[in-house]
């Protein structure tokens, strides 16, 4: 897979977006093909940003080719593999017993976060929920396996994002 100009290119050593190269962080276990729900990799592959989610409380909202939403109070993403709304937004945290990370967070990680399309449509209970773009805790420290960067980078990225982008996550 030969990555284009305006891809965004992940490896374990950094990240490059139009002529940029960017530090980031991946998941504790590295950069290889998923195998499930709490693995802690980050998936090897080429995926697409669906939306941008940013607590205006916090951040300026970006302009991006990416349709953006504000992080409200019980806003949630299901990570329960039992959950009928599995890898999808919610609007409240545990409804009906199931596991559901909360968007709006004390910490800074989801102050602004974008939604890869890794097992969204049609998402397998178990294959592993929500890649997502976000700020990462501090620098280079692993994530869950989602990709983390610096705000003011993520930021740049997302807001030159254009309708022809991947991300790519390799070597694919």
């Amino acid at each position: 897979m030969i990555a284009g100009p305006d891809d965004l290119v992940v490896t374990a050593w950094g990240a490059r977006f139009m002529g940029r190269r960017l530090r980031c962080a991946v998941g504790r276990g590295g950069i290889d093909d998923k195998r499930g729900e709490g693995d802690r990799i980050t998936p090897r592959g080429v995926w697409r940003l669906r939306q941008v989610w940013y607590r205006p409380d916090r951040v300026l909202p970006v302009r991006s080719a990416v349709p953006c939403r504000v992080i409200g109070v019980g806003d949630s993403w299901s990570d329960d593999p039992a959950d009928p709304a599995y890898n999808r937004w919610c609007r409240a945290r545990g409804t009906a017993g199931f596991s559901r990370e909360l968007l709006r967070r004390a910490d800074r990680m989801y102050d602004l976060v974008a939604v890869t399309d890794f097992n969204w449509c049609g998402a397998v209970p178990g294959a592993g929920s929500a890649i997502f773009l976000h700020v990462w805790r501090t620098p280079r420290y692993p994530t869950a396996g989602c990709v983390g960067f610096a705000r003011p980078d993520l930021a740049w990225v997302l807001a030159h994002w254009a309708p022809r982008s991947r991300l790519v996550i390799g070597p694919v």
